[in-house]
Formats: C-alpha cells, sequence, structure tokens
C-alpha cells in the first residue's frame, strides 16, 4: 500500500510544501503532492510526529531560520548583557576617569599645536632628530611605565593600545591613541600648508551651480534690473552698448533679455502665460522615473495584500472528434455538441461549474485544424490545460499542436484518455506516446497527472476534477477582486437584437454594470452582463466567464481590455488608438528602384489571375480562422486577395463593395440582411455560404479552379483519303474513302498534302454526307463526301485527319 502526498498533510494539518520539504530532506524523491510514498515511511512519519508532542516536525529551512534568530544579538542585550569574564564591569566613569580623559584631552591640543607653530619650509635634519618612544611595558606592579617626553611638545604623549578590547574582554576607559610625531626617518615635517594643498588635492571640484531665473513678459527694463540686482541705469547703460537705445518702463526683446542674464552669469527661463515653470530634461526624467517607480511599488504592495484565492481557468484542448466537447457536457450535463454544425466545435466557449463547493471555469476551443488562432488563445489565458487524447486513435496532428500551444504557455498540463472503454482502447500506448514527447505520466515515473476518462458514459470524471482542484491548490492563483476590472476577450459577434456583444473572461478586479471598458479601438459602457448560462447578473468576480452588452463595435478576440474612469476617457483612447492603426496601415511601403525586370514582373501581376473575396461570419474567431485558412490557398496559377472580413450578416453594402471590385462573398455561418439576397441577384454577385468550414475553403477552391484556363489535350479520332471531287452549289466537296477510326461531323479537321503529310488548313467539318444523304458519323471501310470550312483546295491523294479537343480542368 503507499499513501499520497496530500492526503498525509491533511492528517498532519500540515501544508503539502512542508511534507515535501521533509520528505527531500529523509531522501525521497517526490515534488508534487500527488505523488506516493510507501506506508512504511507514512506510519514511521506518524509516529515520530506523536513522539514530539504533537508538534509539527521542522524543516532544514525553519531550522536555519531558528538558529539565525538565535544567534543575531539583540540591541538591548547587546546594549545591557555583562561581557565574560568581567561579572563586576561598571559602565559609570568615576571622577578619577573624568579627570584622566581630560588630561589626556589636554596633552592631545598641546601636540597639535606645537605641530602647526613649526615654520613653513623647516626640516629637522636627520642627525638632530630625536630617537622614536620606546615601547610601553607594564611593570611589575602592573602598572604601565609613563612613557619618556618627546622634545618641544609639552606633557607626555599618550600611550599606544597593546591589544583591541574583545568581547571576552572588559570595557576599561583607556587613552586615545597618539598623534604621530613629525620627527620620523622618513616623512616630512607636517605644517599648516601641506594640510591645505592634501584637502585640496583630495577633495573633488564643487559642481558649477547654474543660477536660474524666472520671469514673465512683457520684460520692463526696472524690474528686469531689480531681478538682476542692478541699478536700472546700470542695465540702460548695458543696453547703450549694445546699440538698444531704451528708458525704465520700456520694454526688451526676449532675446536681448537672455543675452543680458547670461552675461551676468543667469540662465533666464521666460514663463508665458498658462505655462508650468520648466525643469531639465534630466530632473524631468529622473522625477518621472522615480514617480512611476514610486507607484508601481505602491499598487504591487496593494494589490498583493488585497489578493484571494481564485477559481482555476481550465482549457481543454485536444484533436478533432476526440472528445473534448462530450467531455465538457459531461462535466456540464449540458448538451452543445447537437448544437454545432457538422458535429465539430466551431466556437470557442466558458463555461464555469461547481465541484465539492469549489469553482471551476472551462474553457473548450475547436479542434479543427482551421481554427489553431482560438486553440492558442485559449491556452495563453488559462492556468491549466486538459489534454484530451483518444485511447483508440492516440496523439494526432492538433494533439500535437495543443501541447504546444501549452507548454509554450507554461501552464500545466493534465492528460485525460478519452474513450476508455470504446474497442481498440490502448492506454498504455498512449502513455507511450507521452513518453516520447517528454511528459511522462505519474504511473511511468513522471510527474504529469494522468487519468482514464469516458465522457460518453461519465466514467472518472469525478477523478479528473479532484486532479484539477489539486493542481489549482498546489498552484495557488489569486487574484484582487478590488481593482478596477480587466480580462480577455474570448469571443466576440454581432447579435440581433443585442448588437455587438463579448465574451469575456475577468482576470483580476470585479466587473459591475456601468464600468468604461476600452479594447482596442473600441470602447463600452457596460449596460447587462451575463453568465455562462444566460442568466443576467450584476456583477462578476476574477475568472468568471460573462457575456457583455454595449459595445460600440465588434471587439478583436483575445485583446485585453481594461476599466477607465468615464465613458468620455474610453472614447478618446479608442478614437487615438482607431487613428493610430490607420495611419500605419496607409503608410508606403519602400518601393524598390524600379527597373526592367521589376517593370515585367508587374505586368505579369497585373495579368495574373485574381480571386477577390470578402469573408462574413457569425463571430470574430470565425472570421480569423476562415481569413487565415483562405490566404493560405497556395497557387502559381491564381492568387486570393482578401479585401476584408467583418462580423454579421451579409448587408446591402457588402453586395455593393463586391460589386465595385468584382469580389465573390464567402459567407460562414451567416445569412442575408433583408433586401440583400435579391440586391446580389439583381447585381450578379456571386455569395458562397456554409455552416462547415473545411466545406466553405473546398467550394472555394472549386471556385478558383474555374476561373483558370483549361488546358487543352488533342484526341484523334479518324482519317480519311480524298479519292474524287466534287463541286456542288455550297462550293467543293471531297470524295473520300474512311482509312482508319471515324470521321465526325462539326469535329475538327486538318488536311495533310504531300509525302511529309504537311498540314494545309485546319478547321471544322461542316458537311458530312453518306450516299448524297447527312449523317453524323462515318467509320472506317465506308466511302463519304467531306467538306470542311473555308477550303475548297482539295487534290486526290490528299488526307483528312479528324480529331476532337478535350478540355482538362486544371489544378492550383
Amino acid at each position: 500500500m503507499s499513501v499520497r502526498i496530500y492526503q498525509l498533510s491533511k492528517e498532519l494539518e500540515m501544508t503539502n510544501k512542508e511534507i515535501i520539504a521533509l520528505l527531500q530532506e529523509r531522501g525521497l524523491d517526490v515534488s508534487n503532492p500527488s505523488n506516493t510514498i510507501p506506508n512504511i515511511y507514512a506510519e514511521s512519519f506518524r509516529e515520530e510526529f506523536k513522539k514530539k508532542g504533537e508538534t509539527k516536525p521542522t524543516t532544514s529551512l525553519q531550522k536555519d531560520k531558528e538558529i539565525v534568530e538565535i544567534n543575531t544579538p539583540d540591541s538591548a542585550q547587546t546594549q545591557t548583557a555583562p561581557l565574560p569574564d568581567s561579572p563586576k564591569t561598571r559602565f559609570v566613569k568615576t571622577a578619577e576617569d573624568i579627570a584622566e580623559e581630560k588630561r589626556q584631552a589636554l596633552e592631545s591640543k598641546t601636540v597639535v599645536s606645537s605641530i602647526i607653530s613649526r615654520p613653513e619650509n623647516t626640516k629637522t635634519p636627520a642627525s638632530q632628530k630625536p630617537p622614536l618612544p620606546p615601547t610601553p611595558t607594564s611593570n611589575a606592579a602592573g602598572a604601565p611605565k609613563t612613557p619618556p617626553k618627546i622634545p618641544g611638545i609639552a606633557g607626555n604623549a599618550p600611550k599606544l593600545p597593546q591589544t583591541i578590547p574583545t568581547a571576552k574582554e572588559p570595557l576599561r576607559s583607556s587613552p586615545p591613541p597618539p598623534i604621530p610625531s613629525h620627527t620620523t626617518n622618513t616623512a616630512p615635517s607636517v605644517t599648516t600648508n601641506n594640510l591645505e594643498e592634501k584637502i585640496e588635492k583630495n577633495t573633488p571640484p564643487p559642481p558649477a551651480q547654474t543660477n536660474i531665473l524666472r520671469c514673465k513678459p512683457p520684460i520692463i527694463v526696472r524690474e528686469f534690473a531689480i531681478t538682476l540686482g542692478l541699478k536700472p541705469f546700470r542695465l540702460i547703460s548695458e543696453l547703450m552698448e549694445m546699440g538698444i537705445f531704451a528708458s525704465m518702463n520700456q520694454v526688451i526683446e526676449e532675446q536681448v533679455a537672455l543675452r543680458i542674464a547670461k552675461r551676468h552669469g543667469f540662465e533666464l527661463e521666460i514663463q508665458h502665460r498658462k505655462e508650468t515653470p520648466q525643469q531639465t530634461p534630466q530632473q524631468t526624467q529622473q522625477q518621472q522615473k522615480e514617480a512611476a517607480a514610486k507607484r508601481a511599488i505602491e499598487e504591487e504592495i496593494k494589490s498583493d495584500e488585497k489578493r484571494v484565492p481564485r477559481p482555476p481557468i481550465v482549457c481543454v484542448l485536444g484533436h478533432v472528434d476526440h472528445g473534448k466537447t462530450t467531455l465538457l457536457d459531461t462535466i456540464r450535463k449540458t448538451s452543445v455538441v447537437s448544437g454545432e454544425a457538422g458535429g465539430i466545435t466551431q466556437h470557442i466557449g466558458a463555461y464555469q461549474v461547481t465541484h465539492n463547493n469549489q469553482k471551476i471555469t472551462f474553457i473548450d476551443t475547436p479542434g479543427h485544424a482551421a481554427f489553431s488562432k482560438m486553440r492558442q488563445r485559449g491556452a495563453d489565458v488559462t492556468d491549466i490545460a486538459i489534454l484530451v487524447v483518444a485511447a483508440d486513435d492516440g496523439f494526432k496532428p492538433q494533439t500535437d499542436e495543443a501541447l504546444k500551444f501549452a507548454q509554450k504557455a507554461a501552464v500545466p498540463i493534465i492528460v485525460a484518455i478519452n474513450k476508455m472503454d470504446s474497442p481498440g482502447a490502448n492506454i498504455d500506448r498512449v502513455k507511450q506516446q507521452l513518453q516520447e514527447r517528454g511528459i511522462a505520466t505519474e504511473d511511468w515515473g513522471g510527474e504529469i497527472l494522468c487519468t482514464p476518462v469516458s465522457a460518453l458514459k461519465g466514467t472518472n470524471i469525478d477523478t479528473l476534477l479532484e486532479l484539477v482542484l489539486l493542481q489549482a491548490e498546489v498552484e495557488e492563483f489569486k487574484a484582487n477582486p478590488d481593482c478596477p476590472a480587466e480580462g480577455v476577450i474570448i469571443e466576440s459577434q454581432i447579435e440581433i437584437g443585442r448588437g455587438p456583444t463579448a465574451s469575456v473572461i475577468v482576470q483580476k478586479g470585479t466587473l459591475k454594470i456601468g464600468d468604461n471598458l476600452l479594447c482596442g479601438g473600441t470602447y463600452c459602457k457596460v449596460r447587462a452582463i451575463m453568465d455562462d448560462k444566460g442568466a443576467t447578473i450584476k456583477e462578476a468576480l476574477p475568472s468568471t466567464p460573462v457575456k457583455i452588452l454595449g459595445w460600440t463595435d465588434v471587439p478583436e478576440a483575445g485583446m485585453v481590455f481594461k476599466t477607465l474612469k468615464n465613458e468620455k476617457e474610453a472614447k478618446r483612447e479608442a478614437e487615438e488608438y482607431a487613428h493610430k492603426s490607420k495611419v500605419k496601415s496607409l503608410v508606403p511601403e519602400k518601393h524598390e528602384k524600379m527597373d526592367l525586370q521589376n517593370l515585367l514582373d508587374a505586368i505579369a501581376n497585373v495579368k495574373e489571375k485574381t480571386l477577390k473575396v470578402i469573408v462574413k461570419a457569425d463571430v470574430h474567431g470565425s472570421v480569423e480562422a476562415l481569413s487565415a485558412c483562405l490566404q493560405d490557398i497556395k497557387s502559381d496559377k491564381i492568387k486570393l486577395e482578401l479585401l476584408y472580413g467583418e462580423v454579421g450578416l451579409i448587408s446591402k453594402n457588402d453586395i455593393k463593395s463586391a460589386n465595385a471590385a468584382g469580389a465573390v462573398i464567402v459567407g460562414f455561418n451567416t445569412k442575408f440582411e433583408t433586401g440583400s439576397a435579391a440586391q446580389a441577384k439583381h447585381e450578379n454577385v456571386q455569395v458562397i455560404q456554409h455552416n462547415i468550414i473545411y466545406e466553405l475553403i473546398n467550394q472555394v477552391k472549386d471556385l478558383m479552379t474555374e476561373m483558370l484556363e483549361p488546358e487543352l489535350k488533342e484526341n484523334k479520332l479518324g482519317a480519311a483519303e480524298v479519292r474524287q471531287i466534287f463541286a456542288i452549289a455550297k462550293g467543293i466537296v471531297a470524295g473520300c474513302m474512311v482509312t482508319e477510326g471515324k470521321i465526325s461531323r462539326d469535329a475538327f479537321a486538318r488536311v495533310l498534302r504531300g509525302k511529309k503529310l504537311e498540314p494545309l488548313h485546319q478547321g471544322k467539318i461542316i458537311t458530312l454526307k453518306r450516299f448524297k444523304e447527312d449523317t453524323s458519323e462515318v467509320r472506317a471501310g465506308y466511302e463519304c463526301g467531306i467538306q470542311i470550312s473555308a477550303f475548297n483546295d482539295y487534290k486526290e491523294g490528299d488526307i483528312i485527319e479528324c480529331f476532337e479537343i478535350q478540355k482538362i480542368r486544371p489544378s492550383l
């Protein structure tokens, strides 16, 4: 028997991380709460826990923390605790100690004054230099000997301390260290000038300060002179030197004021009306950086303090027809598959379910190759990815693609092996394929959670949900519900009676009715919020999938929306974004230098056949998927040009645009507006519609093929030899004997003459007679009369060859 780590943590009332850390210290290779350990280890762990008096065992990190806390001295203890080996240490100074300190300070001042009072360039000869004072030693009684006096210095120099007091020695009042003598063997005498020179050399020059003066126009001579600290007549004389004659109340120009201020060492800043005091670029950038960093730190601190657990967002990925939607239907206890055309999911949907009183948000994604962007968008939004693999089918192209999306988004993966009860199911083969792709399951020595399920019968669905909640508990997903709402657009569409709507997932904050949202070039005054079941709600917390009504236009799927203060600000930012996008699209690309080859290529492009397409679909994700699939159709003979793609019904404006551009309208899962179908028929605009995307793509390919010129192939039918020539009212008729094959009326024929059978003429057989009666066909061995269009120069011995031209359908 074995015990899972999360079960043991619940039993001992400890966290999963503490249990895993303890087991890793004791040599067990575990890293996930769902890992198992032998029962004997679990029993010993329980006994050890009980023997310790029901106290939680500490990990090495906790032990290190305790050791650091013990070894770190408290400030109060450092100041008051007595040192070892000094039980009677006193920190109150006696009168003798104070007198001794005063005497030593007086001696130090005398030494410094003696040094400074020496002549500036006086040097003591080496022969007259007094010897260095001997090292002080202690006498027998233990008292230090008085150091010898230095000539020219009153009093004794203070002694050098023998050792530095350590923590084990008592703190005694000791005299300060002596000031070095000026009578050493190597150093010159210290003078005031030397000290000043050293200070000047070692001290960096002070930064140049710029005096800034600020004034407002008009600049009057009297006021400007006072600002500069000059007398008015002095400023007037300076102006006269510059050739400007002005009185005290006269206004001077700004450029003149700048020159005068600069002459007197000032930098003049002229502040015009409604203008704030200017700052240097360095000051402005520094202040902006500091303010931004301060705001970011404050917001991060506030956000972290208010973060609370939120439901996990789970994305269901996998190959088409592997049971993703059926699995989600079983979890949600609904039926979505029956509502999808062709039995495949062509839209992205988000739902929320409750299991063990905990909410889980699911995102269902299409499995068809056309919807790769939808799958990638779903993987980027989610916290956990469920990879659905059919047990009887194994890994398929979209399965590998979905796995790459999940790995790129760096989200935990849970593998659900579906159709476990179907004939031909091989669960071990699926696990082997997982192993080959570097994601081993737990029972194969890896860390990936995996369980076999049956979405159709509901087998092991509870186990799958428990694994999801377990993974969410390990990851600890949190969000701040008190900040302005932000989230991601999952899908967007235009609904009849509702206008533009968007299915979103709130990532942080609380979305409320009346909020002003901004998403790219569109904005929204939230009129209504609907949950995944269609019920109207007043607010949506983090990780909640909802539908929002009130958008000015259809927002782009996959973009992030945010909440602004008011509708005016949201409208302004949306217009700015739309304007920038439009300007960017109108910027011409760099053109290469035109030469003969480029000119020929341009002419060839003009002659090349092009199918122009307008895409209309029910939701933005379908427009995105269909446009990508159509642009992926590659051909050297014809190209496809996508004019635009929009969400909604096929309108009259679409018909007009298609008629003007000679384009075809491709509608996916959408219908005509009232009156637009009749207009399309009247203006002869071709419209292709279907509710299954790959059928629609095939129809577009067929239309492109029909636009190409067919390949012509000549097929010989027979031949006849001219034996006699007859003249009739309608022209000349050649009497012939059919030598091979057959001769057919209205077929192509050519006249061959001579030994080399050189062709003389080619046309159609307009008359074919058999004994003066018209016939449609004459076979070999029979005689007939043949007349070819626009030819009368028949001669005996000519060969008339009959053939047909077959048209072969070209390929893209």
